[in-house]
């Protein structure tokens, strides 16, 4: 019987040792964390499958008339249904009346038919400057659970939508993009990991070449090297759901990449490692395949994380608006301070002796973004944050929202939720919460190209002017 002056006490107090420990169960070997990743493997396949079709694929839902003219199209509903009338070569949808509903391919014909035919002024597509390379976005932070995933796959998903090609590559082992994206790896050989080996073998094979001309034994080719040089973008680049995504997946033993590429760099001294997927990206001609490569990186500044950092164009990291998110943020860019300056020093200070041009890393664009904010209590701590960061913050806060709980519990992203399973303003509401930061991110996109192509225009007409 419980004494009356002990219940008052927490609950650490009064506890017995001996009940604590039959509790216990017996001590635990290696094998049982098979039998629990077994379980979660099976659990979940399970959950996914909440958000698959019966056939364990992923397909992407339909969009109403409603939707298609308040998101994707600025056009009025009644205007839609008269254009759908008097062309009936167009999409016309499935349902009775009014209440039409198309995929996303019959959106995208509709936006390309009112982009040829419609109102010049109306951003029917959007803007994309012909001739310039796609920019590459990495969303990274190297403190779990800010949001990067979840951030990364809304932001391809908006883009799509809004008329973008977007390449997503996943670089994270746990895989948690590809899950999203219902993607398929097998092994390591679907992921970036021969990408990697790729671009290794390529300087191998340049060092060979120069061996060979000076007498000196060549750097050994193995088994995996060999197979890496046969691999393409083909090979590795995988359709999804989404029309306008592709995905290069991850699976568990991608982090093996972790452990081979400090050993490859040993061998091979010269080799730029963190340049080995931007290399991968420009001989393979994805720049011009698509608009919007966008990259997931691991919680942790690791090989794959600096690949993807020197590669972007344009960085986004995530963060809450907690004090230990923004402690950590902050030892994020140090980091990133220390690891690329001195990656400068070292490669510059070859190249001046070899009389060679220096080397700079710089990005376009740097950005800092508030995730799962709760305005009711966080505010005061997000203005700090926002003070110390400056322009590297952006203005919008992504608020925490039913719907994204919701959507979160089918394996989808809020653009792949169907708003007839929420009530209208619920859906709307959660929804303009990442319009909101998609807003904003293509802000900073369109803003890179325009400068980019300014900058191209003026080289131009300098160049011409030296001609004359």
């Amino acid at each position: 019987m419980t004494r009356k002056s002990d219940l008052s006490l927490p609950p650490y107090f009064n506890l017995d040792p001996a009940a604590s420990a039959a509790k216990l169960g017996k001590p635990v070997d290696t094998t049982r964390f098979a039998k629990a990743a077994a379980f979660c493997g099976r659990g979940r396949d399970d959950l996914a499958r909440k958000g698959y079709a019966p056939d364990g694929k992923k397909r992407l839902r339909k969009f109403s008339t409603w939707e298609i003219c308040r998101y994707l199209i600025p056009v009025a509903s009644s205007h839609l249904r008269r254009v759908l009338r008097n062309n009936p070569d167009l999409p016309q949808g499935e349902g009775e009346g009014g209440a039409k509903w198309f995929t996303l391919e019959e959106v995208l014909a509709l936006r390309n038919h009112f982009a040829e035919e419609g109102a010049a002024k109306k951003e029917y597509r959007p803007f994309r400057p012909a001739g310039l390379p796609a920019k590459v976005v990495a969303v990274a932070n190297f403190k779990g659970g800010v949001g990067k995933t979840s951030t990364a796959a809304h932001l391809a998903m908006s883009a799509a939508l809004d008329g973008y090609r977007v390449l997503v590559i996943d670089l994270d082992s746990q895989g948690s993009m590809t899950s999203i994206m219902g993607g398929k790896v097998a092994d390591e050989w679907q992921t970036v990991f021969p990408l990697l080996a790729k671009d290794y073998a390529l300087h191998v094979q340049e060092e060979n070449e120069v061996r060979e001309a000076r007498g000196e034994s060549p750097l050994p080719l193995d088994e995996t090297l060999t197979e890496a040089l046969k691999i393409t973008a083909a090979d590795v680049v995988q359709k999804t759901h989404w029309p306008t995504i592709d995905l290069i997946g991850a699976q568990l033993n991608l982090y093996w990449a972790e452990f081979q590429v400090p050993v490859w760099r040993m061998m091979l001294r010269r080799w730029p490692l963190w340049d080995a997927l931007t290399g991968f990206l420009g001989r393979e001609g994805l720049l011009d395949d698509y608009d919007i490569i966008l990259l997931d990186t691991p919680p942790a500044l690791g090989y794959l994380t600096i690949n993807a950092l020197a590669a972007a164009d344009i960085l986004l990291v995530p963060l809450g608006a907690s004090f230990l998110e923004f402690d950590s943020t902050g030892r994020f860019f140090d980091m990133l301070y220390s690891t690329f300056a001195s990656i400068e020093d070292g490669e510059n200070a070859a190249r001046r002796t070899a009389g060679l041009p220096e080397m700079k890393f710089e990005w376009d664009v740097v950005r800092a973004l508030i995730t799962r904010f709760d305005a009711n209590q966080q505010t005061d701590l997000a203005n700090v944050v926002q003070a110390y960061f400056g322009d590297f913050m952006n203005a919008y806060r992504q608020d925490f929202t039913a719907l994204v709980g919701q959507a979160g519990e089918q394996v989808n992203g809020i653009y792949e939720a169907d708003y007839r399973d929420f009530n209208r303003e619920t859906y709307v509401r959660g929804r303009e919460t990442f319009d909101r930061t998609y807003a904003e991110f293509k802000e900073i996109l369109i803003g890179s190209w325009w400068r980019d192509q300014a900058m191209q225009e003026k080289e131009s007409r300098n160049g011409e002017a030296q001609t004359a």
